[in-house]
């Protein structure tokens, strides 16, 4: 997808706007809840403990609540990953970004994470959530990857997601890359982690990316705003 085109509204809709961080936040959950019906974004990534108080605030706007499960590090319980995800959409959760058992993963577990991913898939489906697979794919090999996006597509998930954003490395063109090209057209990619500026999110969706999760959407909606509004060079 080219972005040289892209207007702010297009790309402020692709954007999931992320409230996660532990501390050293200056903004208010309300204030975060705000910016993003201001500028149109797909979503709120949030805490599953913000979820109610999201969904009121962004009641009557087209933004999504995403609430968080199994986060950051992935190692709850199949069932305890389910409690939290029936639990947050029955709060007002419409979009639940799951982190797998990265370590069942790697010691070739392959079945618990498809498990896994298919029974957080169904109850997403069941509720008409949507549904993101997480893969921190900075501990993962090519191979990994591949297995990973091959589960969340043959279990119905609407998209794959490529880091947290609390791993020892955030999203990668070659990552993206590589999740595109494997689940082709058939699900969405959301790349985060990293995403700070206006380059690099152009730079992943170009790679393939329909999704941008950052906590930096505001900067980066502005960021493109000042460039549209430079007068022409000669």
């Amino acid at each position: 997808m080219s972005t040289n085109t892209v207007n702010t509204s297009q790309l402020a809709a692709m954007i999931d706007y992320a409230y996660l961080k532990t501390s050293g936040l200056n903004r208010s959950i309300e204030q975060h809840c705000e910016e993003a019906a201001a500028y149109g974004f797909a979503m709120v990534a949030i805490h599953p403990c913000d979820v109610e108080r999201c969904a009121q605030i962004l009641h009557g706007t087209q933004v999504h609540v995403g609430a968080v499960v199994g986060f950051p590090l992935g190692y709850n319980t199949r069932e305890v990953k389910e409690y939290e995800t029936q639990d947050a959409i029955q709060r007002g959760a419409n979009e639940i970004d799951m982190m797998i058992n990265l370590r069942a993963l790697q010691a070739g577990e392959y079945k618990t994470v498809a498990n896994e991913i298919t029974s957080i898939v169904r109850i997403c489906q069941v509720h008409g959530a949507v549904s993101k697979i997480i893969l921190e794919a900075c501990y993962l090999t090519e191979d990994q990857k591949i297995a990973v996006c091959k589960m969340a597509l043959d279990a119905g998930a609407d998209y794959v997601k490529t880091s947290t954003g609390f791993g020892a490395g955030g999203a990668t063109v070659q990552d993206v890359k590589l999740m595109r090209t494997t689940v082709g057209n058939r699900m969405g990619v959301k790349a985060a982690g990293g995403i700070s500026d206006l380059a690099i999110t152009r730079r992943m969706i170009e790679a393939g990316a329909d999704r941008i999760g950052t906590s930096r959407g505001v900067a980066i909606i502005e960021e493109l705003t000042s460039k549209m509004e430079l007068p022409p060079t000669d």
